[in-house]
């Protein structure tokens, strides 16, 4: 519960940055639940409130269909236009399904990271259901992109156990089922340093979410943003991830967040855009020279 308290390690960020900027893409199109793809139950987590019961539910499963066959592009175009890094956390069995959103990432620079097999929670599965559900998201994103993924993030809480299967594994950089710091942080796991890099829920944009509705403008997540960012350069040595969706940010009233957020943060100056696995290396290796 302490963590660094008053006295964080300063992360000697390049360029001499005050704040260490992780935009995060979710890729999770095809991987929700539904009944049209052979699955229990009809995914409910979307800006509709309407949870349809007994048979396929075109309504959700197209709104997810907006994130591939439009958004994608309108995000992609952004960041690119910007300069921008990002971290497309992404569903093993959504990558399967649009392998070529993966393709485009990659050519674009991105990193592919690993956000399950399918967009699901890990709190209940068995140890050999959650251990194969990490090993094939790796083998299919590494089919796909060419290179193994070294980091990992699991929709809501992971089990108890997901932890150490990925130090298991074996191949894991880094993980972000945490959201209590500002700042990397190394935890020991079966006898293993193995580094957490903490992710946010309120630089997000899930807040256009059902249920949510506190961002309903662009300027609403991006004055958000901004006003966050302002605080941590005023600190100095941290660090912010800004969580993005396909289906949510890709909407044309609302991709203006972005060049809003940008703008003012390449405005303001000491940003370091980066992708979680850039920031994984520089901080392993920083802590690594001070051991």
């Amino acid at each position: 519960m302490r963590g660094y308290g008053r006295t964080p390690p300063d992360p000697k960020w390049p360029g001499g940055a005050r704040v260490a900027v992780s935009f995060v893409i979710n890729f999770e199109e095809g991987a929700e639940m539904s009944l049209g793809a052979g699955d229990a139950f009809n995914e409910k987590v979307y800006e509709v409130s309407d949870e349809v019961a007994g048979v396929p539910d075109r309504c959700m499963e197209s709104h997810f269909e907006y994130g591939t066959k439009v958004a994608w592009w309108r995000i992609a175009d952004a960041l690119a236009r910007l300069g921008v890094p990002a971290t497309v956390s992404t569903c093993g069995r959504a990558a399967e399904l649009s392998p070529w959103l993966i393709l485009d990432a990659v050519k674009r620079g991105h990193e592919i990271s690993c956000h399950g097999w399918r967009w699901e929670k890990h709190a209940h599965m068995t140890e050999d259901e959650e251990r194969e559900a990490i090993a094939r998201t790796v083998r299919v994103l590494t089919e796909i992109a060419g290179h193994r993924p070294v980091g990992w993030h699991t929709r809501s809480t992971p089990s108890p156990n997901t932890r150490r299967l990925l130090v298991e594994e074996g191949g894991f950089l880094y993980d972000s089922d945490d959201y209590s710091d500002e700042l990397p942080f190394q935890v020991e796991v079966s006898g293993k340093r193995h580094l957490v890099i903490p992710y946010s829920f309120d630089t997000n944009d899930m807040h256009y979410h059902q249920g949510f509705h506190r961002f309903v403008t662009a300027r609403d997540f991006a004055e958000y943003t901004t006003d966050a960012f302002d605080t941590l350069w005023a600190e100095g040595g941290r660090m912010m991830s800004i969580g993005l969706h396909l289906r949510m940010i890709g909407r044309p009233g609302r991709i203006a967040a972005i060049d809003r957020i940008v703008g003012h943060l390449k405005a303001k100056g000491g940003a370091w855009f980066a992708t979680r696995r850039q920031i994984a290396e520089h901080w392993t290796a920083q802590m690594s020279s001070r051991a």
